[in-house]
């Protein structure tokens, strides 16, 4: 049986051009909810086929369970403490509706405060730009116009709150209403010999879940609830596009040139009594809300395998540096996945929840809700106090108790003192 170290080829510098980089990233999707991880109903044959021939982490995760901030990790290759992008929106301004918000001076010179921290940070398409990349925006984008803020050579988002600015805009049609952009952009950098990045982040299966009639009708009978057999469905047109982009790929015999990487920005559990998501998913510190599957395909330069080792969204930009022949900064805390040894000596995971608005902006711990941190298969959640004073820690054996069920804090306490000491040794919160 092979090792997982012989999973990888890590002989970067033998490569003589640097390979296409295309990141596929799914938004509100539990990493149950695909075929190659079992789920007994969803169908995604396209994703399934990109698992099987990709190096396959199925203990994936992200730091934070909101799009915002997980977003900007996977562009930085920081985390979210350190790009400073914990929270979606801004404070809502005393006495102002948050319907009226976006109409606000106060408010909106928050939003532009925030795009500019992010610009503070490295991120991959200016990266790259110095290998002679061409990138493209597609998608879900918050941090203001994607090429002036972004350092996208080409992009959807406007960014303008006064045309309707706030997440993606022009870029959310992408997906639901076709990839010309993506395919156009593909075959320009080709033609040119230009090699590309293409961030391809639609907003699916998120909600609006409004499937293709002909998808709700397939799931509608294997779920008494409408909401879930909607999400099931939207499971599948998201999937039905990945194969769109991996189809163009290959008929532009562009497939073996090109580093593909798949995850999702945070997890979803549908509640199969209201168009909402459940408790331990989206927000949450919990695996509903943070674990991914990481799929990795490099043909012909990446063997594909399946691995139980932990890996993270931090591990993107250093991947994605490494496989252009790139040095990562300095302050990036992730590792290149397409470095056996490292990955293989990985022991633990670290993350942070925060507040869906900001209480400062500029201060991170002041937004914080939760830590948490994975040694091996045993997780530590722990409240910060002063957001949540009624929460409690919670740990778990990921290994016999997936969906973390079983607290085990009150039997392990040395555990609960181990961990808080990983914790506080990554990042004091203070």
């Amino acid at each position: 049986m092979r090792t997982f170290l012989s999973l990888l080829i890590c002989a970067l510098p033998i490569f003589a051009a640097p390979p296409n980089v295309v990141f596929i990233v799914g938004d509100d999707q539990a990493w149950t909810d695909y075929g190659f991880m079992g789920h007994p109903h969803i169908q995604t044959p396209h994703l399934d086929k990109l698992a099987g021939e990709s190096l396959r982490f199925d203990r994936g995760y992200v730091p934070s369970s909101l799009c915002r901030a997980s977003l900007a990790t996977m562009i930085t290759g920081l985390f979210p403490h350190q790009h400073k992008i914990t929270s979606n929106d801004p404070p809502i301004p005393p006495g102002v509706k948050p319907a009226d918000a976006m109409k606000n001076e106060t408010y909106l010179a928050d939003r532009a405060k925030m795009v500019a921290l992010f610009e503070k940070s490295p991120n991959l398409p200016k990266l790259l730009a110095a290998k002679g990349y061409v990138s493209l925006q597609a998608g879900k984008w918050w941090e203001g116009n994607a090429c002036r803020c972004g350092g996208f050579t080409e992009g959807m988002t406007h960014g303008d709150p006064a045309k309707g600015g706030r997440h993606g805009d022009a870029g959310l049609a992408v997906g639901r209403q076709g990839l010309k952009e993506v395919t156009d952009f593909i075959d320009t950098a080709a033609r040119d010999s230009k090699p590309f990045f293409v961030w391809y982040a639609p907003m699916m299966p998120h909600t609006p879940h409004n499937p293709p009639e002909r998808l709700f009708k397939k799931y509608r009978g294997k779920s008494e609830s409408e909401f879930v057999a909607k999400y099931w469905a939207m499971c599948e047109w998201f999937d039905e596009t990945v194969g769109e982009v991996l189809g163009h790929l290959e008929k532009q015999k562009l497939a073996g040139d090109t580093l593909v990487i798949y995850l999702h920005d945070n997890g979803w559990i549908q509640d199969p009594k209201k168009n909402q998501y459940a408790a331990k998913s989206k927000r949450s510190p919990h695996d509903g809300g943070v674990r991914t599957p990481i799929l990795v395909r490099w043909p012909g330069k990446v063997k594909p395998g399946k691995s139980e080792v932990l890996a993270q969204s931090i591990d993107l930009v250093p991947t994605a540096l490494a496989a252009a022949g790139l040095s990562p900064v300095a302050d990036m805390p992730g590792v290149n996945l397409l470095d056996a040894k490292a990955v293989a000596g990985r022991t633990a995971l670290f993350g942070e929840i925060f507040e869906h608005n900001a209480v400062d902006i500029a201060d991170p711990a002041a937004n914080l809700q939760y830590r948490w941190v994975i040694d091996g298969h045993t997780k530590l959640i722990l409240p910060n106090p002063a957001r949540l004073p009624d929460a409690r820690p919670e740990l778990y054996d990921l290994k016999t108790d997936p969906t973390e069920e079983k607290n085990l804090v009150a039997a392990k306490p040395d555990e609960v003192a181990r961990l808080t000491k990983k914790l506080n040794d990554w990042w004091p919160a203070k």
